[in-house]
């Protein structure tokens, strides 16, 4: 997915800004994997295979994403997720930015 089309993308649950961390880009720059994380709600939606997953979180299953989301650790800084949005697990609570 183009950086121009995700930097147009708002959460769907809150309408807030996302914010883009870039795992993989192809030779043409296309996001073709990576997360976004609302600034308001803090909920991760992945990018697979230029594909983002912005599903409502009862259309999503943590089982399927847990094997993406593990191997994305070191990106996270430490942080984890919880029923799809980052936390800070110092004091449990969703991260605020």
């Amino acid at each position: 997915m183009r950086i121009e089309t995700i930097e147009k993308l708002c959460c769907p649950f809150d309408k807030a800004e996302l914010s883009l961390t870039v795992i993989h880009q192809d030779d043409s720059g296309n996001v073709t994997e990576g997360f976004l994380i609302c600034s308001e709600c803090k909920r991760l939606y992945p990018i697979i295979t230029g594909i983002p997953i912005m599903n409502p979180d009862e259309y999503r299953e943590f089982k399927f994403e847990q094997p993406v989301l593990d191997k994305w650790q070191s990106h996270l800084s430490g942080k984890t997720i919880e029923n799809f949005r980052v936390v800070d697990p110092e004091d449990g609570n969703e991260l605020l930015q």
